[in-house]
């Protein structure tokens, strides 16, 4: 059995980014309360509790630094965190400031703001924040709002597939020509996880089963999962080495594993070796015994 790996996986630079400013400020400040897990791996998470960073939902005054995941927030909390006098600890990924800033600016120049993504996904409820009433998040697949404001400016969740987008942008302006007077479409997708999708996709292509490597909860790790099916390929969605069944393997020639943008290079490794003990495991019993 041949294991191979996407040329493009695993922690993007606006991960290791926010998961090195934690680190930075735990040992500066000791205990630290992130506002939701910092990013959506488990691991990480339980590595970052251990260092003193605690999740929780809303900030609990000014005796602990408040933490800002890399998924961003909505303007709201952050006064919420200004009022208690708190240090915040921004960890927000570039890429997402970009995209709230742009969300606030067309709202700002009149237009409705139409987030193409997971409306309860926290970077997209962050993003729709900074939009204030003027946005709307619509997720893949579901019907646009009718009518539509004559004034539209489209962005996406950073996570989203360049194909995906396309296909939006291109079902707005088919379905409503006729009642936009005004669009602008700023490109908010991230270049990073785009490149792990194109990736996977071509390693989905030469596979016999893909394992996806990632937290559930992680947006781009699903879309890398519904990457590899649309390539027609058998894939799972595993957080962890000890979810990968033997079964799924069985007969397989070649399996590739892909990891999401949260994903630490152990638990790849982890799954690998996984992988190479399920394939002894079949050769041993495959072996013709010796008389």
């Amino acid at each position: 059995m041949e294991i191979l790996l996407a040329k493009d996986m695993g922690f993007c630079w606006g991960v290791r980014r926010a998961i090195d400013i934690m680190e930075t400020a735990a040992k500066e400040h000791g205990e630290i309360i992130s506002v939701g897990p910092i990013v959506h791996n488990p691991q990480v998470v339980r590595e970052l509790e251990e260092m003193g960073i605690r999740t929780n939902v809303k900030p609990e005054g000014d005796e602990h630094p408040v933490a800002i995941t890399a998924h961003g927030v909505g303007p709201q909390v952050i006064d919420e965190v200004n009022k208690t006098g708190a240090k915040i600890i921004d960890g927000t990924c570039p890429i997402v400031t970009r995209s709230q800033r742009w969300a606030r600016k067309m709202a700002e120049g009149g237009f409705t703001v139409l987030v193409f993504g997971d409306p309860d996904h926290r970077e997209v409820r962050g993003v729709l924040g900074w939009a204030g009433d003027k946005a709307i998040a619509v997720r893949d697949g579901d019907p646009l709002p009718s009518p539509l404001p004559s004034r539209v400016a489209v962005i996406s969740q950073t996570t989203q597939s360049p194909e995906r987008f396309a296909e939006f942008v291109g079902r707005l302006m088919r379905d409503h020509v006729s009642e936009i007077t005004e669009l602008r479409l700023i490109n908010t997708l991230c270049n990073v996880t785009s490149g792990q999708q194109a990736a996977a996709r071509e390693l989905a292509q030469e596979t016999d089963v893909m394992l996806v490597v990632g937290g559930k909860t992680s947006a781009n790790t699903k879309h890398l999962l519904e990457v590899c099916h649309e390539e027609g390929t058998t894939a799972y969605h595993i957080e962890n080495a000890a979810e990968v069944e033997p079964e799924w393997l069985e007969s397989c020639e070649r399996v590739g594993v892909t990891a999401g943008a949260s994903t630490p290079d152990s638990a790849v490794e982890a799954v690998v070796t996984r992988v190479r003990d399920i394939a002894n495991e079949f050769d041993a019993t495959r072996a013709p015994v010796q008389s």
